[in-house]
């Protein structure tokens, strides 16, 4: 298992290691207990749920908790810091135009292309306003602008904090490539797919679904995807994280439910992504790449079985990486991103989405057709349902938001947990594959996310019944 395989003859299986030696003797050993320990710690922040004040929760879940409680009202000041630096800081960039270097943080947090400065521009005018309870209804009403301000970015701050910082124990120190490597055959067989992209799905379930997303946008552009395998992976796969979920369902209210409403989501995800591949749009695009062929060999060494592949691999994985010091500073560069990129789009998406829905009945029309089909299913308060079911196509948190004043539990279960399964939202999902060159069209990705809306639809609503 520990034998050393010529570089040359290494498949290309993971993001990272290919480049990597495997570790020999004492090292071997110490990157086997860098690897358990430090994975172990990230599937206990992330995944083993357990009783906690009365609720199923997770161990990131506690520690969100806790420090929304510290922050109290103080948080919604922080917002505010963050919203405006995000733009003052990008505007000054664009303006003074310095002479950056290209691994400079402040490139990274505010070089930015004219439409993120205007979500940013937006953002902070949107703060402000609904702080100061100065312009529109429209936007500073407590159902719009309220929402997001008070019971969204509270919750927000702290779930990334401990989120982003917390992350790389999951994703970085070998469990990744050992899931990835077992996971391989399962994916050819039941999604079409090369056993490669076991780690683009668990980027996204693990990590966040632009991390997923952005890997998947790379594997294509050197070929070791054809355009069906990465426009399938793009909009099977990308799914938002584990915190990203929990947020939803704290926010539309089922967090008590949290690990029903996780497994049912898995469920619904797998069944999914049998059925997508399968039909159009994505059963119809060609197997052609991006160079004109494929680059991906996949076999496994014949010394090895799967399972020690998958061993070597992981624990290569973790001997390549750096310090616990500096994977903390990259951490903390990243929870900035995140902090300066994501909360201002936020606000400015989801002020107009919750806009829109409060003050025009565009989703109401939108959404008309899908009230049959919810009454059929017998989803309680199907027509309060319907709208919030639309509203994910423009953005994942839209259909919490509106969905958390449904009475029914069940209506808002079904609501939460369909927003993770669309996948496609053009806050971000839909923005990342439109700016990709993997070939997918606004049309065909709005067909994408309805025939997912409804797979989901009748998935989720079987498991509601049988909880409720």
């Amino acid at each position: 298992m520990t034998n050393y395989l010529d570089k040359s003859q290494q498949p290309i299986l993971g993001n990272d290691v290919v480049d990597s030696e495997t570790p020999q003797g004492e090292q071997w050993r110490a990157s086997m207990w860098k690897f358990l320990l430090f994975s172990a710690l990230g599937i206990a922040l992330f995944i083993i749920p357990f009783q906690w004040d009365g609720k199923v929760t997770i161990l990131l879940g506690v520690l969100t908790d806790a420090l929304q409680a510290l922050l109290g009202g103080s948080v919604v000041y922080v917002a505010m810091a963050i919203v405006t630096t995000s733009f003052l800081g990008a505007l000054a960039v664009k303006v003074l135009k310095p002479n950056l270097h290209e691994d400079s943080m402040v490139k990274k947090l505010f070089d930015v292309d004219w439409f993120w400065l205007t979500a940013r521009l937006l953002g902070m005018v949107f703060v402000w306003m609904i702080y100061l309870q100065v312009g529109p209804e429209f936007i500073i009403n407590r159902n719009t602008g309220g929402v997001i301000f008070e019971d969204l970015i509270p919750i927000l701050i702290p779930l990334f904090f401990f989120a982003i910082l917390s992350l790389p124990f999951l994703t970085d120190f070998g469990l990744m490539e050992f899931l990835g490597t077992l996971a391989s055959k399962i994916f050819v067989k039941l999604f079409k797919l090369p056993g490669r992209s076991a780690v683009d799905a668990m980027s996204s379930w693990f990590g966040a679904a632009s991390i997923g997303l952005l890997v998947t946008m790379q594997e294509y552009d050197k070929s070791y995807y054809s355009q069906r395998e990465a426009a399938i992976i793009a909009t099977t796969f990308s799914v938002t994280s584990i915190a990203f979920t929990y947020v939803v369902a704290k926010t539309i209210g089922v967090d008590d439910n949290f690990v029903y409403f996780y497994l049912t989501i898995a469920l619904t995800g797998f069944i999914a992504a049998i059925i997508m591949p399968r039909i159009p749009p994505l059963s119809l695009k060609p197997d052609t790449y991006h160079s004109g062929k494929s680059m991906l060999d996949e076999g496994i060494p014949a010394q090895y079985t799967t399972y020690q592949w998958a061993v070597n691999r992981a624990v290569t994985r973790a001997h390549s990486m750096p310090s616990l010091g500096q994977v903390f500073k990259r951490s903390v560069k990243n929870l900035f991103d995140i902090y300066f990129g994501l909360i201002p789009v936020i606000f400015a998406i989801g002020t107009i989405g919750l806009g829109l829905a409060e003050y025009t009945p565009v989703f109401k029309w939108l959404s008309t057709p899908l009230v049959p089909l919810l009454d059929l299913l017998q989803i309680p308060e199907a027509a309060e349902a319907a709208p919030a079911m639309i509203m994910g196509f423009a953005d994942m948190y839209l259909p919490a938001l509106v969905g958390k004043s449904i009475e029914s539990e069940m209506t808002r279960f079904i609501v939460g947990a369909c927003s993770i399964t669309q996948i496609i939202y053009m806050s971000e999902v839909g923005a990342l594959i439109l700016k990709s060159n993997i070939k997918l069209n606004v049309l065909e990705l709005f067909m994408i996310f309805i025939l997912r809306t409804l797979i989901s639809l009748v998935v989720i609503t079987s498991v509601a019944h049988l909880l409720y």
